[in-house]
């Protein structure tokens, strides 16, 4: 246990009580607030539901977390590609996600971080943690001392866990969400929370969200190992949000797809993208005047004037932004085909 420890102080120099089984004092406070000296801001703690995973089938790990409390997202999910997923609440200690995945990088499982983390904690009942290594090794821990409703649920290659819910049938349901939905790793967190919700969720009601999908196996750059990184910071729909955020995701990462394609000249695969995107979200005009220049740069310009034309309709702005785009390279300089493209804007002002 010590070589934990000794291990940790090493890599963060931390305080000296890291190796005398104490986290540093910063670790006992939140917002500056002595936890064991202010019964308000224990009336105050925020209610959390989540779930850390990871998808056996692509090795992808990740965290949803929905609460009653404003901007969960930057203290309860972590995760990192290759290493392992954390979710800290109830008196959440940001420390077991920094810490955590640091142990984790450098070989240790989770339930053994988890347990060398929560020996160091003076405050550990008080605590609900879960972490999820890259191996599929899972630890939770639900403190003693947690407003109830409050526990958690280990099942393979995932952990579900709540406090201050409205029953105890939350993160059972949860659970069985996760199990029974079919579809990527995203689609069942969210699905978790969205049973979790139904189930009843936190006794006080919703307020934020968030989700973080990382890649199974680490690129060494840390920007495109993140599948989803998305935050619902303030909402009376807080999962509802987030599902809409990560639909639009979806469709920028078919349209980024289509555009890197369209650069090595892909141009079947680079409009088929294209069009996945606006599939995904139609009502970003964005997206649909992506898929007419992609159109346009492939030589079908009789299929692209239809979409240009509709989005000049709807959206004039589009018009300056082609004839900018020109200038910048990004439409081909040849005056008679951008020509017939600004037409377009004529022929929908008649309509």
């Amino acid at each position: 246990m010590k070589i934990f420890f000794a291990l940790a102080a090493l890599l963060w120099n931390v305080s000296p009580c890291w190796a005398q089984g104490g986290l540093p004092a910063a670790a006992n406070r939140v917002s500056g607030v002595p936890h064991a000296e202010s019964k308000t801001f224990r009336i105050l703690r925020p209610g959390t539901m989540s779930i850390i995973a990871r998808d056996p089938q692509t090795g992808e790990l990740g965290v949803a977390v929905e609460s009653h409390f404003f901007s969960v997202g930057p203290v309860c999910p972590w995760a990192e590609a290759g290493v392992g997923a954390v979710a800290t609440q109830a008196i959440a200690e940001p420390l077991y996600g920094q810490l955590g995945l640091e142990m984790m990088r450098y070989g240790k499982d989770a339930p053994a971080v988890l347990k060398a983390l929560l020996a160091a904690d003076s405050a550990s009942e008080i605590r609900q943690v879960a972490m999820i290594d890259a191996r599929g090794n899972v630890g939770a821990h639900t403190g003693s001392k947690i407003t109830p409703a409050a526990g958690h649920l280990i099942g393979t290659n995932y952990s579900v866990q709540a406090n201050t819910m409205s029953s105890e049938k939350v993160w059972p349901a949860m659970a069985r969400a996760f199990e029974r939905n079919k579809g990527d790793l995203a689609d069942r967190l969210l699905a978790a929370l969205e049973a979790g919700q139904e189930a009843g969720g936190d006794i006080r009601g919703q307020q934020t969200a968030a989700i973080i999908v990382v890649n199974g196996t680490s690129t060494g750059r840390p920007w495109e190992d993140r599948i989803f990184d998305l935050r619902v910071e303030d909402s009376p729909q807080p999962i509802t949000e987030l599902k809409r955020l990560v639909r639009l995701q979806r469709a920028y990462r078919f349209t980024l797809k289509g555009e890197d394609l369209a650069s090595q000249k892909n141009w079947d695969q680079a409009i088929s993208s294209s069009r996945k995107a606006v599939e995904l979200a139609p009502e970003k005009e964005e997206l649909r005047y992506n898929l007419a220049t992609v159109l346009l740069q492939a030589g079908r310009d009789e299929e692209s004037l239809p979409v240009f034309r509709q989005i000049f309709r709807e959206h004039p702005i589009w018009v300056e932004i082609t004839k900018r785009n020109v200038i910048s390279g990004d439409l081909p300089n040849d005056p008679p085909r951008i020509q017939r493209v600004l037409d377009q804007a004529v022929v929908g002002d008649r309509k």
